[in-house]
Order: C-alpha cells, then sequence, then structure tokens
C-alpha cells in the first residue's frame, strides 16, 4: 500500500503547483502608455551648390620612361683605345661627343690601300681612252665595211665600260673604308643620359655588341592608364592644337607642394591587360631640369611611379559636388522646406574628389552633409541656431 500513499502524494502536489501558477498569471499587472512623445526635428548642417562651368582635374598614375632609349652599338670591330670622360653610369653627354675610341689602325691601312686602287682604276681609265683613239684610226679606215657590232668592238667601247666601272667601284671602295674609319670613333647620336656602360679601355668589341644604354634628355614619356569612360574628356594633340595639361608629382620622392607640368601626348591603340583601362603617354620636356625656366624642379626618375592630375574639357550647366556628400545608389541628401528629401541624380564625370551632375539637383539646393543614422524621405530637419520646430508635436496617451 506504500505505493499508493506515494501516488497520491505526487497528485497532490502537481495540483499544488498549477494552483500556484494560475494565481500568478492571473495577478500579473498590466503595463500601460502615459506621458506623451514629441517627435523633433534632426540637426543638420548643409551646403549650398550652383550650377556653373567647371573644369575637372581626372588623377591617373603612371610609370616614367624615356622617349628616346638606344643600346650604344659600334659598327665596326677592334680594341677600345679610349673613353670619354662623360661615358660613365650618371654621366651627362651632348649630340655627337665622344663616347668610345676603337683602334684605328686597320681602317687607316684599308683606307690607304683603297685610295691606291681607285689610283689604279683611273690610271687605267686614262690608258684605256688612249687606245680609244688608236681604234677610232682604225675604224676610219674600214668605216663602211663593219656592222654596228664590230663597229663597238673596233672602238673598244666595252673595254671603255669595264675601265670606268672599276673607277665607280674603287671610289665607293674608299667611300667605304673612309666610313668605317669614321665609325672608330663612337659619338652620342642625341643630349643624352648614360644609364649604363658595358664597354671599358682594352675591350674587344664586335659589331653590335652592347657597349652602353642612352637615353635622350628632351623628353620623357610618362605611361599611365585611363579608363574608357573618361577618355571623351580628355583632349590629344592634333591640328596644331596642344593636348591637355598634365601636373605630375612623386609623392615618394618630392616635396608635397612639389610638382612638374606635361602635356598628354598620345593614345596608345591598346588597353593595358590586366586592368583593361585605356593607355596614354604624357609628354614632360626637359625631364632632368637642365634648363634655365626649370632651375629648381625635382628630376624625373626612369621607372618611377608617379601621379599625373589631367586637366579634363570644360562641363557646362553642371553642379559640383563632393564625393563625400553622394549617397548610395547615386542619391544626395537635400533639405527642402525643413524635411529631408532624397534625390536621384544624373553623374557625367567622377574625378578624384568630386561629381558634376547635370540632372537631380537644382541650383542653389541645400545639400545635407550630415551623416544620419536614420534616414527617411520626408522627415523634419533643421539648422543650428533654428529654434523653430519644423515637424508637428503628436501626442498619444494610453
Amino acid at each position: 500500500m506504500d505505493w499508493k500513499k506515494t501516488l497520491l502524494t505526487c497528485l497532490i502536489i502537481l495540483l499544488g503547483g498549477a494552483v500556484v501558477t494560475a494565481l500568478i498569471f492571473s495577478t500579473e499587472p498590466t503595463a500601460s502608455r502615459s506621458g506623451a512623445t514629441k517627435e523633433t526635428a534632426m540637426l543638420v548642417n548643409v551646403t549650398q551648390v550652383e550650377k556653373g562651368t567647371y573644369q575637372p582635374t581626372i588623377k591617373v598614375m603612371g610609370t616614367v620612361q624615356p622617349s628616346q632609349d638606344v643600346m650604344l652599338s659600334p659598327r665596326v670591330s677592334g680594341e677600345i683605345i679610349n673613353r670619354g670622360d662623360a661615358f660613365t653610369p650618371g654621366g651627362y653627354v651632348q649630340k655627337g661627343e665622344m663616347l668610345l675610341q676603337i683602334d684605328p689602325t686597320d681602317y687607316k691601312n684599308a683606307l690607304q690601300q683603297r685610295k691606291s686602287e681607285l689610283q689604279q682604276a683611273i690610271s687605267d681609265l686614262n690608258i684605256e681612252m688612249g687606245r680609244q683613239n688608236v681604234a677610232l684610226q682604225d675604224y676610219q679606215l674600214v668605216e663602211d665595211s663593219l656592222s654596228e657590232e664590230n663597229k663597238a668592238l673596233v672602238l673598244r667601247e666595252p673595254q671603255l665600260e669595264a675601265a670606268k666601272s672599276n673607277v665607280q667601284s674603287a671610289r665607293a671602295a674608299v667611300k667605304q673604308a673612309e666610313l668605317d674609319l669614321q665609325r672608330t670613333t663612337i659619338r652620342a647620336p642625341f643630349d643624352a643620359h648614360i644609364l649604363s656602360r658595358n664597354a671599358n679601355i682594352g675591350s674587344q668589341v664586335a659589331t653590335g655588341s652592347n657597349l652602353g644604354r642612352l637615353v635622350g634628355l628632351d623628353t620623357y614619356w610618362i605611361e599611365a592608364t585611363v579608363p574608357l569612360s573618361q577618355l571623351r574628356w580628355l583632349s590629344f594633340p592634333q591640328d596644331g592644337e596642344e593636348g591637355s595639361e598634365v601636373s605630375i608629382q612623386n609623392r615618394t620622392a618630392w616635396d608635397p607642394n612639389t610638382y612638374r607640368t606635361g602635356e598628354l601626348y598620345r593614345l596608345v591603340g591598346n588597353l593595358e591587360s590586366e586592368t583593361r583601362m585605356a593607355r596614354v603617354l604624357i609628354s614632360v620636356t626637359d625631364p632632368q631640369a637642365m634648363n634655365p625656366e626649370n632651375e629648381g624642379k625635382p628630376s624625373l626618375i626612369i621607372g618611377a611611379f608617379v601621379e599625373a592630375s589631367v586637366k579634363a574639357k570644360e562641363l557646362t550647366d553642371v553642379v559640383k559636388l563632393s564625393r563625400d556628400y553622394l549617397r548610395q545608389n547615386e542619391t544626395v541628401w537635400v533639405m527642402e522646406e525643413g524635411t529631408l528629401q532624397i534625390k536621384d541624380v544624373d553623374i557625367l564625370l567622377r574625378d578624384a574628389q568630386h561629381v558634376y551632375i547635370t540632372e537631380g539637383l537644382n541650383d542653389q539646393a541645400q545639400v545635407v552633409t550630415t551623416n544620419l543614422s536614420t534616414v527617411t524621405d520626408g522627415a523634419p530637419l533643421r539648422l543650428e541656431g533654428d529654434d523653430s520646430t519644423t515637424a508637428a508635436d503628436t501626442m498619444s496617451q494610453e
């Protein structure tokens, strides 16, 4: 019978717990809303915009490279017996300045030999012309009985042509020997900066040997990439007109306010393989700042990565707005009559700091510059110092 008592005790406990639970829920207090809520306008800052004519600046990155870049090679072979003092890495040379001297002895001897051969050919021609006089006398004796073919043989015309040909060949050999002798002196092909030297006094060089690398001093190029969408706003030289003006900065090596100027020069006819952007060349004259007008300006270094600011074509009747104030999905927040209006805008061009808008913003519009956590079209706004409330107070009480 003990199990019956145990069962009865459990049932009594469960029943008691259920009664207590029901009593707790039935006596829970009910929450009620009392008092009042007041919706106040959000405090914001605004900037007033206006339509006008602007010239955007498109910033691109590029690499400095020479417009003239040659590997110096000899056109004759021999031993280097002399070297110019300026022909050293980092040196500067002027056009026509001697860089290297190949031993000219063999070429002087060859020239003398060719001159002797020319004198011999001239002598042979003179002798043949003397023979022509004798042949002419013989021809006059048998003039009526010879054909035209035999007439040429009697007058020794083939021998005369051969003698003249030998003279011409000998003259050409002399000119070639003179050229070879001149080429033993290797000179700078243009005003140049020496980047490398691969030969020295005592070196044996052959035709086509790599003696060093020279780059021109007149102009350097900056090869940069530009998005295809921005190409139509750039000006390239044509019909006597100059290309877009460019300002170049090297933020790594130059002072912050230091820059060089250049000109947009060419559109390269293929896209950059990785980014699929257009390749353009920017021309910078006097890159080593050697002319008086560029005194004190920094020099461009080949291979350096630089920033170029290209002046684009003028845009008319557009609104210029900081990119910071362009919101998601190309919208702009505008304050109109104390409320927030979310405007869809049409953007004509973007540069590094601004967007240029053609549609969506009126002249003198007040653009909201404050970042808001909650954005609702028509939300009430107010400016600092504005004591009035632009939204109606709403009261509710339960």
